[in-house]
């Protein structure tokens, strides 16, 4: 159901136009780098979380492990994770990004964010100062959503 709360509406706006932006550059780099989303994704979550196991990355895809041990065989074929022998478990290989997938994940976040340098030299310097005191406020709101238990409150 839509809201016909001004607000809500231009936020939901925003919300979709800037995820749109921000996705189209992602997957375009990802196509240009010869990666799939999935592996993208990966690399992305791998930066974040450090060392992992074949086992958390299959987990967080949602794959079996098999499916995502074959995927990151491409990505290391690629020169852009690597694996290595747990030291407190041999069983278990960890899986890190190396230098070069780290270079790659950079260069996808910096492709995701470009837009919004050309969205900034469309606004004067007037409508940055208001923008940025606007979404000062918006973060500092939504961090308050987030530290309250139970449903939002209106102020």
């Amino acid at each position: 159901m839509e809201s016909a709360n001004p607000l809500e509406l231009a936020l939901q706006e925003w919300a979709a136009v800037s995820m749109c932006g921000s996705m189209h550059r992602l997957v375009r780099h990802a196509k240009a780098s010869g990666l799939s989303m999935p592996q993208l994704g990966t690399l992305l979550h791998i930066q974040r979380e450090g060392v992992m196991a074949v086992s958390d990355i299959g987990s967080h895809l949602g794959v079996s492990n098999a499916a995502a041990s074959q995927m990151l065989d491409r990505l290391v074929d690629q020169g852009l994770v690597a694996r290595s022998e747990d030291p407190h478990d041999r069983r278990v290989r960890q899986i890190v990004l190396t230098p070069e997938g780290s270079r790659r994940v950079k260069e996808g976040l910096h492709a995701r964010l470009s837009w919004l340098d050309g969205l900034s030299d469309l606004l004067s310097p007037s409508e940055q100062e208001q923008i940025v005191s606007a979404l000062k406020l918006l973060i500092e709101k939504a961090n308050l959503l987030d530290a309250e238990p139970g449903p939002a409150r209106s102020q």
